[in-house]
Formats: C-alpha cells, structure tokens, sequence
C-alpha cells in the first residue's frame, strides 16, 4: 500500500491549522460564528497556499454538528465524511476539465436538489478556466443561488475571472508564505514524522517551496527519500556570484551543471530573479525579503558588492530572455548568452550598464558608500593651466605627469558616458576642457583636438577652428560635446565654433595643415574606416594634417574618399 504524502498527512483539518493567511481565518471564522457566511466566496492566490484547504474547512464547519467559535469538531460523521471525499453536502469540480456549458447546467440542477446538512458547499477549482458560455450559465446561480448552497470559486488567476462573476462573490486572496514561518512549519512536520533531515536540508527545501506550503512538503518528502541530506546543485546565488566577479566562463560551467542534473532553463532562469529580486528588496525594503535570516544577510552582502544598478540591470535583462526562452528552439542557449552578457557588461554601452559600471568603481573606492542612495553627480575636474599662444587664442595644455617612468601607467581607457568624469571641486569649463575631451568618442575626438580654446562666453564655450569646412564637421558633432560639458558642469554648456582669421588657411595648403578636404573630412566624421572603439590620446594635438595624424594611430588603414559619385 502506497504511504499518504506529506502534504495530505498534513493538510489543515482547522482554520487555526491554516499557515499564513491569518486575514483570511479571521474573516471567515467571524462570518461563520455570527452566521454571517455569504453564499458565494472566490479564493485566490498562488499554488499550495491553501485555497482548497480553506473551501472544506468551510463546508465542515457549515454542516458541524458541534461547532465551536468558527471552527468545526473534526469529529461528528459530517466532518469525518467531508475529510474522506465521502460526504453528499460537498461536490468539487475542476473547471479545467469541466469547464464547458454543459457541466455547469449538471452543477446548477444538483444545486436545486435537496442534501443531508445544512448546507450544500460547490467548490470549483481553477474557475478561470470556466468558457464564456459556462460562466454565463453559472452568473444566473450566483445571482439568485438557493438558500442552502454556498459556491466557492478557487482560481490562481483572478484577472481572468469575468468582472460580472468577481462582483457576484466575496472575494478572499490567499498569500505566499513568510520563509521564517515555512521553516518553523517543516521543522514541526520533521519533528512530529519523526523524520531524520539535515538543517541545510531544511534550507532548501523550504528555497525550492518558494512560499508554497504544499511545494515545501512535497520537496521535503524528496529529501526524505533521498536520505535526508542537502541535494548538491547549483544554486541561483552561485551563478550571481559568478556575474559580481565577472566570471563568464564560470557562469557557463555553473548552467551546464544545472542543465545536466535536469533542471529546466525556464524555471533556471526564474530561480535567479528571484533571488535578484530578494537581493534588490534586501536594500530597498529588508523587511519584505522572503528569505530566511542567513539567508537574508547573503543576499544584502551580494548586494552590497554588486551595486543595485548592477541587480537591477540583471532582472530587466533576464526578464527580457524568459520572453526570448518561451520561443526560442534551444532556450538553454539563450540562457547562457545572457547570462556571459551579464558577466561581461563592460562590452556594453545602454545606459543601465554604464551606471552599473560607475557604481562599481565607486564601491571599490577608500571610503564604503551607501548603496540605496543616489549616486554622486560628478564635477568637472581642471588638472590643467590655460597658456596663451599665437594668434591671441589659448589652448589648454596639461601639466607634466608625476608619475614615475619606471612605473606602470594606470591610465584608463575613455568611458563613453560623461558621468564618469573625473571629479575635482572646480568649474573651469576652459581649463578642464582636455578631461573633457577624453571622455568623447575616438571620432569626435579627434575632430575637436585641432581646435583651440578661446575661452567662456557666459555659459558657452568659444572655440576656433582652422577651416569653415572644419567648422562645419565640428557643427555636425557638436551635439556629444554640448552634453559631455553639461553633464560634466553640473548646468547647461553650449559650443560656440567659430573661424578666427589669424588661422585660416590659405587654400593650397588646405590638403596639408586642415581638415578641409573632403577625403580628410569623410575620415574624421566617421564616413572612413570606423575604429570608433580604439584611444585616440587627445593631449597629442597633432601640428601636422589631421588625416596624418589619424594616420599614424591606425597603421595600414586605407583612407576612402565618398565624395566621389
């Protein structure tokens, strides 16, 4: 003979039994010890939280021979048969499998019919599976219902149940359980079936219930059969753990062993959100994580270290690949290109990443910084001393390096994003503009490093070019400028570029001393050979041809001349 599971050994027979849905107990308990019941209830909340649980307590208490304050004996051969499956006063259907207009009339006709007890108790499960025309056949019952028939709807997805039904009941939600109360609740269950589990056992089976009494118990049971031991798998916040060191390659380990002990890249995937989710609350809301108390302290501690930009990036990301997993032929690969993206975050430039990127230089820094509050606003920084030069224009020139020769340099490549400027207590907008121009891209770079400085106009940076047709290509890409030297100073900056006479050059040395050639003025827009990605240093402001110059940075690259049709 099979031996009864642990979810149906354990099912509450009492509504003080129901674990976690004291708001629920309370209502019904009251409704029924003042004989107040309403003749149509609609329960809804997740699986295993106790819904249909809930419905035959309150058929057993409806037909009691001795209730006591809302609560049935437990006794009596009403409470006895309705605990078997046995008794007349109870009929439950599924409305999966019986959701048609025909079912539904059968149920009404049953209605109508006269029963032993007090009171006749319908239970339709999953009701949201209910077709248009059998839950108009059922509106007309619920509406008008006989005096001694009480319907209780179940569903997992109220949003589905018509507006016409939900208004017709009294609607109860039914919630997922606090992880603290679920493991005090395995903890009394191993006690009391005197069951030998390990404490990492108990961890985990309570992780993999997610909330769900009935989910724990089953997983408990599996634990049971295994020896009572910890399963060793791959849990979510190993993988995470491998994104905050980006790891890609441990990643891809950690999924394939996930893979190979069967796990499902869907629910894989799930798993990690939700821990991503715990670790995002346990910075926002402590009190809201749904994790046991060690287990909290871990995940605020990934946090910590991870940044919550960074967490918050990893769930918009993988909430977008559960979309691409449902459809895609081989969701196991859409899980691990993902999930190396995350690991390798410095490849991308959307604005989440970039900030995730910020925040984790900043949590390296001396001083610890507070993750939940907003990242610091960078100022501008000035290095740098104006020095007057011909032609009465002034360019910035940067002072001498005291970094040792012998030493390693340390200087970074460019950040694309102008919040990752260097910061210093000063607004110098002329004297800082070379640490501006590091922060611009290879192409616009490049342009802006053959005009000079001539100073600040109110809020607008005048700079002088040395032809109109470099004017024009500084016009065109003015646009990043403006916004690295906003976001740098903290208030709008605008660019001035003008043409000063002292630099015009003649038009036969065009080809050698601007960029006023088409050929060179294709090349520095961007319309060549595109190494946008490669560093261009901005404090070597070429004095020969701008092409030249460019030159010389990207050997055996070839120039293309688009102006010619």
């Amino acid at each position: 003979m099979a031996t009864q599971s642990l979810y149906r050994r354990y099912r509450p027979r009492r509504f003080a039994e129901l674990k976690g849905q004291e708001h629920v107990v309370r209502a019904l308990r009251n409704a029924v010890a003042n004989d107040r019941g309403g003749q149509a209830y609609l329960f809804s909340g997740p699986r295993g939280t106790g819904k249909t649980s809930a419905a035959r307590i309150l058929a057993k208490v409806l037909n009691c021979a001795k209730p006591n304050e809302g609560e049935p004996c437990c006794e009596c051969d009403s409470c006895l048969a309705i605990e078997r499956g046995a008794s007349f006063d109870v009929l439950e259907l599924d409305a999966a499998s019986n959701n048609g207009v025909d079912n539904i009339r059968e149920l009404i006709e049953r209605a109508s019919m006269g029963n032993p007890g007090r009171h006749r108790v319908f239970i339709l499960d999953e009701v949201h599976m209910l077709s248009a025309g059998a839950e108009a056949a059922l509106l007309k019952t619920l509406e008008e219902p006989p005096p001694h028939v009480v319907f209780v709807l179940a569903t997992t997805d109220p949003q589905k149940v018509s507006d016409t039904i939900r208004s017709r009941t009294q609607h109860l939600q039914f919630r997922l359980l606090a992880a603290k109360e679920l493991e005090d609740h395995v903890r009394w269950v191993v006690q009391d079936a005197k069951l030998e589990v390990s404490a990492d056992a108990i961890r985990q089976v309570v992780e993999q219930g997610g909330g769900s009494a009935r989910d724990t118990l089953s997983a408990l049971e599996l634990v049971v059969a295994g020896g009572g031991e910890a399963e060793v798998f791959v849990r979510p916040e190993d993988v995470i753990e491998s994104l905050i060191t980006h790891d890609a390659a441990a990643v891809l380990t950690q999924v394939g062993a996930a893979m190979q002990r069967g796990h499902d890249p869907k629910a894989f995937t799930e798993q990690i959100v939700r821990f991503l989710r715990e670790m995002f609350l346990s910075s926002m809301a402590p009190q809201l994580v749904q994790l046991a108390d060690d287990h909290a302290k871990v995940a605020a501690d990934m946090t910590a270290r991870y940044g919550v930009a960074s967490v918050v990036r990893a769930i918009e990301v993988l909430g977008e690949a559960l979309v691409d997993i449902r459809r895609a032929p081989d969701p196991r690969l859409v899980l691990e290109v993902t999930l190396v993206r995350l690991a390798s975050n410095v490849i991308a430039n959307d604005t989440a990443s970039l900030l995730a990127r910020v925040e984790r230089l900043e949590s390296g820094a001396s001083h610890p910084r507070d993750v939940t509050g907003p990242i610091p606003r960078p100022r501008l920084t000035s290095n740098t001393q104006p020095s007057p030069v011909a032609g009465g224009t002034t360019r910035a020139a940067t002072q001498p390096s005291t970094q040792s020769p012998t030493q390693p340099s340390t200087r970074q490549p460019a950040t694309r994003d102008a919040a990752s400027l260097p910061a210093v207590p000063t607004d110098d907008v002329v004297g800082a503009w070379p640490s501006v121009g590091r922060t611009l891209k290879a192409t616009v770079r490049a342009l802006y490093s053959a005009v000079d400085v001539v100073g600040l106009e109110g809020d607008t940076l005048v700079v002088s070019a040395p032809s109109e047709m470099h004017k024009k290509k500084c016009l065109e890409l003015k646009d990043h400028v403006c916004t690295a030297l906003t976001a740098a100073a903290g208030r709008p900056i605008n660019v001035d570029v003008r043409v000063q006479a002292s630099r015009a050059v003649p038009p036969a040395a065009a080809a050698s001393k601007s960029v006023a050639s088409p050929k060179e003025a294709n090349l520095v827009s961007g319309h060549g050979n595109n190494h946008d990605s490669d560093e261009i240093d901005s404090n070597d402001a070429p004095t020969e041809s701008v092409v030249d110059h460019i030159a010389k940075q990207f050997p055996g690259a070839r120039i293309v001349d688009n102006t010619k049709k």
